[in-house]
């Protein structure tokens, strides 16, 4: 099935409650890479493209990185101020709603990361956009889904921001990490990490949810 990732696609997505399925990212600690590919980085400032319900955004926040945590649905926005008012973040945070395959910044980040988001454009597309985002000597860092040779990555389904849901992203919401270097000029990047990774998540009710991931991260070159 193609599906459109519009605007009314995520809020339906996010009022569906499906943030309290497997894995949700309406309580779930942010993704493990994040740490790993960004723990010996200098806060400064960042970008989380399609932030969902904010894991990602409040976890750099509270490490001393001011970020601009941008979605296309009110309803994600609206979970993750709320869990940043909890956290104690959010005066480093700044929520923005925004169409990601239209929206532009007006300025460039220390570091551009993205964790399984898919707008309503092409997949390498929507990474080769945000790339143009990271200023000089600053890191791009993409978590997506797996493509996978049975048509789409496996895993979880998610939202312009994200849902780490149950269900399995389709083809166009997926990528490899060849596909994804592979647009990146060697010129002007240099490829820091590119994975395939494989793990599990504990569901709600106890059962495993098997992710299958995609990590690239990438320095501009000065």
């Amino acid at each position: 099935m193609t599906h459109g990732f519009d605007k009314e696609y995520w809020e339906q997505h996010w009022r569906r409650g499906s943030v309290d399925g497997p894995g949700s990212m309406g309580g779930n600690p942010p993704n493990p890479y994040l740490a790993r590919e960004t723990g010996e980085l200098v806060p400064g400032t960042a970008l989380d493209a399609g932030c969902g319900a904010g894991a990602e955004a409040i976890w750099l926040a509270s490490r001393g990185w001011q970020v601009t945590a941008a979605d296309i649905s009110s309803e994600a926005l609206a979970r993750a101020a709320e869990r940043a008012t909890a956290s104690g973040a959010s005066e480093r945070l700044q929520w923005v709603e925004a169409d990601l395959s239209a929206w532009n910044p007006g300025t460039r980040f220390d570091l551009v990361m993205t964790h399984y988001a898919h707008p309503a454009m092409p997949q390498l597309e929507f990474y080769d956009r945000i790339a143009g985002w990271v200023a000089p000597g600053g890191t791009l860092l993409i978590v997506g889904h797996l493509h996978t040779r049975s048509g789409g990555g496996q895993g979880h389904g998610q939202s312009q921001g994200h849902g780490h849901g149950s269900g399995h992203p389709p083809a166009e919401a997926s990528a490899t990490a060849a596909a994804i270097t592979a647009r990146l000029d060697e010129t002007a990047w240099e490829v820091v990490t590119a994975e395939e990774c494989h793990r599990t998540l504990i569901g709600h009710r106890g059962g495993e949810v098997p992710l299958h991931d995609v990590v690239v991260r990438a320095t501009r070159r000065h």
